[in-house]
């Protein structure tokens, strides 16, 4: 789980760690906060949280050799997260001798409400904490952002409201574009008509539940790390295949989202500047070659009298033996690992994970990625490319850990309507002596 904080190691705050070379390190004291005891006690917290996840059920003395942490410390935090409604208690161990302990597990009973808007539709479902999926429902988008939220924000009042056992702790949205992780505003969508659209407000203002939003790049990462085959890595770019392309960067660890959120728009670099114009107004972007709509385009340029297919017919086609089908799916093959060669050039990561599109026939088409992608590169062998899991369900359960992410440390909202934010922002950097 990558929590907001910027301590995000399993080592906990007060546990021993081996000395580090001597000297001083520079510090950046414009990104700095000195910990006190509050940030110290949330760090702990979270490494708590998270290791009963992954290790769910778990006794307190499993968590405090797991973490490190001392028993009175890990009862404090059991005991918070069991008041908070985040742990549920289970089954009690029995044993010959000694003490009978308790496992610990995440509490069944609360939920998410997730959204992955994109421009061809959008889907509501609500989530528990593991990633279980609780109710869903498909909605056509309606290009009007006023009347396509009042449109969502009814398909989650019915949801919540067909859920009452259920403690609802916020909600999340993927969206395709970005989104300022300052301000949460919707500040790029060339691909969707509500760019500008203060969606967080308009929902916020009907649903007593906290909003978070995200590009759907940054949501599939987030699933891959909360729900997924991350663990012991560093360093990964996961790049969307859909109407566009979008992406990700993991760096050390940490989830990069540069100014204004914009880190990662690999999908609007120009690959040739007499290629046609994209959505964003450049000309020849990487997206115009290498998204699922470039790719149908192409079909259509060879098959001119044929009806418009989606990516899944199209793919159906290929299968099938379409010539023309499997010419425009080898186009975009090609174009994609070549946006690849550029991304490992510039980010040199140890993982490239795909979402979506031309990865329902990866058999077929990864190698033509793969043997791109591996061309000339600069030193080194080129990174392992890794097909993620089913794009949409990997965009809700994103939108999920968002929530989870973003305000694990806030106070939850039940179906009754009280609601209590957490608005104290974390520090970008936190300095804590061990």
């Amino acid at each position: 789980m990558q929590f907001t904080k910027a301590i995000h190691s399993k080592v906990g705050v007060g546990r021993r760690v081996p000395r580090q070379a001597k000297g001083i390190q520079r510090v950046d004291l414009t990104y700095s906060l000195l910990a006190s005891s509050g940030v110290a006690r949330d760090i702990n917290r979270d490494v708590v949280l998270e290791l009963i996840r992954k290790r769910q059920p778990v006794s307190r003395a499993d968590l405090s050799r797991l973490s490190g942490l001392q028993p009175s410390t890990i009862s404090s935090i059991v005991e918070q997260l069991l008041q908070e409604k985040w742990i549920s208690e289970g089954a009690v161990v029995r044993r010959p001798r000694g003490r009978r302990p308790t496992l610990y597990s995440l509490n069944s009973g609360m939920a998410i409400i997730v959204s992955d808007v994109l421009p061809s539709g959008t889907i509501v479902a609500a989530v528990d904490l593991n990633g279980r999926f609780l109710s869903r429902e498909t909605l056509p988008l309606i290009r009007d952002p006023k009347r396509g939220t009042q449109a969502l924000i009814e398909v989650m009042r019915r949801m919540i409201q067909s859920l009452p056992e259920k403690s609802f702790e916020g909600i999340g949205i993927s969206l395709p574009g970005r989104v300022d992780p300052a301000t949460q505003s919707f500040i790029f969508a060339p691909n969707l008509p509500w760019h500008g659209f203060d969606l967080k407000r308009e929902i916020e203002q009907s649903i007593p539940l906290q909003v978070e939003m995200d590009n759907d790049a940054n949501a599939c990462m987030l699933s891959e790390l909360w729900f997924g085959r991350m663990d012991g890595i560093r360093d990964a770019v996961l790049v969307t295949i859909s109407e566009g392309i979008g992406s990700a960067i993991l760096a050390n660890g940490q989830l990069v989202t540069g100014r204004f959120g914009l880190a990662g728009e690999f999908g609007h670099v120009p690959i040739d500047p007499n290629g046609p114009k994209c959505g964003c107004g450049r000309k020849g972007c990487w997206e115009m070659f290498a998204s699922s709509r470039a790719a149908v385009d192409y079909y259509l340029t060879l098959e001119p009298k044929a009806l418009r297919p989606t990516i899944m017919e199209l793919l159906q086609l290929a299968e099938e033996g379409d010539r023309s089908a499997l010419k425009a799916l080898t186009y975009q093959a090609e174009h994609l690992g070549r946006g690849l060669r550029n991304i490992v050039t510039t980010l040199s990561p140890e993982v490239i994970l795909l979402n979506g599109g031309l990865t329902a026939s990866w058999q077929r088409f990864g190698p033509i990625v793969v043997r791109e992608m591996a061309v000339d590169l600069l030193a080194g062998s080129p990174p392992r490319i890794q097909v993620a899991g089913d794009a949409e369900l990997a965009r809700l359960r994103g939108a999920a850990a968002l929530v989870l992410q973003r305000h694990s440390g806030s106070s939850r909202t039940s179906n009754s309507g009280s609601k209590k934010k957490n608005t104290e922002q974390p520090p970008k950097t936190v300095l804590i002596a061990v």
